[in-house]
């Protein structure tokens, strides 16, 4: 049985002395993730944590705030 595309399992990873993971080579090749590169944690208390590139999310944010300014007043 294979994944939904574009769903993927890395696998597991174990948390060091310093509260640091090795994020998988696999996982950094699909997701263009450099040495250097910020990430944002994000967490939800039933969910879980959720990684994600900064410039991502940035560019998320300022797409939501450039809707917020076209739209007409109510």
């Amino acid at each position: 049985m294979s994944a939904p595309i574009g769903k993927h399992i890395f696998g597991t990873v174990k948390v060091g002395a310093k509260g640091q993971i090795v994020i998988p080579k696999e996982a950094r090749d699909i997701f263009n993730i450099k040495t250097g590169d910020t990430l944002l944690v994000l967490g939800d208390e039933k969910q879980g944590i959720a990684i994600v590139k900064n410039e991502v999310f940035k560019n998320f944010a300022y797409d939501i705030l450039k809707a917020q300014e076209s739209k007409p007043e109510e």
